[in-house]
């Protein structure tokens, strides 16, 4: 018998409205999931994956003893009641987060991020984008692994957000999760071919440096494939030169931030 994930099961579904709302939200079926309830199954680990990112706990956290789980929902609710909660924290209307996510599908998976480096003048920046469907939201984490400074180590910076499709138009908005310190905006142009393979659009935010300079960039997001593993896709983030051989060079050339002489307005490009 599993009494004490049932327990902190229980007490995680309190936060909802019913039983039936959070196995409809989680796509579980309810007979099934009245049995994790029961303490007499436990869920097999993907589906235990499913249900710790939905409710946004740990699955090391999930499993303690009830006694000691209480004060960690207590200490933090405003993580717990699954990730619309999380996405209207950034002050998203749940209507908003309703109509967002609408046509998303295809546009979930994992994505090479390309743009000019706001801290580092003149490198381009590769990070790693993951958009998957949580719950009634899509949200994203971004992953930035910067090079290690003199005597010291790489560094990764972490980013949490929300993309939403609204009007032919893709929006993300994270925030920086490990210190708090940065919020960015990312518009991009929908795919309109039958297969998603690169986006490009504009991106918002400030230089991770003590100037913390306001910066607007071109960006472009290159799709990654199923098979390609996360440690393989992380390696190949990082800062580069322009003109790196590594760098595709349509890719280069589209995160370029030259202004042309009739432009009144800093446009992204298709």
């Amino acid at each position: 018998m599993h009494h004490d994930f049932a327990a902190n099961l229980r007490l995680l579904c309190s936060y909802y409205r019913s039983i039936a709302e959070v196995c409809r939200r989680l796509d579980i079926n309810r007979a099934q999931f009245n049995r994790y309830l029961s303490g007499r199954y436990k869920p097999a680990d993907s589906t235990m994956r499913r249900i710790c990112d939905f409710f946004g706990v740990e699955v090391h956290e999930i499993l303690l003893p009830h006694e000691d789980f209480r004060p960690l929902v207590r200490l933090r609710p405003e993580t717990f009641g699954g990730p619309s909660r999380q996405a209207s924290s950034l002050g998203i209307p749940a209507t908003l987060l309703e109509n967002g996510r609408l046509g998303m599908s295809r546009y979930l998976g994992c994505y090479h991020e390309y743009y000019l480096s706001m801290s580092q003048p003149g490198r381009v920046l590769c990070t790693l984008v993951c958009l998957e469907r949580r719950g009634d939201a899509v949200l994203y984490q971004r992953t930035e692994r910067m090079p290690p400074l003199a005597g010291g180590r790489a560094c990764h910076n972490r980013y949490r957000g929300v993309a939403l499709l609204l009007t032919d138009r893709l929006f993300l908005v994270d925030h920086e999760s490990l210190n708090g310190h940065e919020i960015t905006q990312t518009i991009l142009f929908p795919s309109f071919k039958s297969h998603v393979s690169r986006l490009t659009g504009l991106k918002l935010g400030v230089a991770d440096s003590s100037e913390r300079m306001p910066c607007c960039v071109r960006v472009v997001y290159d799709r990654l494939s199923d098979t390609v593993s996360p440690r393989r896709a992380l390696a190949r983030c990082g800062l580069y030169a322009p003109d790196d051989p590594a760098l595709d060079p349509d890719i280069a050339a589209a995160i370029r931030n030259e202004v042309g002489g009739d432009e009144w307005h800093f446009r992204a490009r298709f």
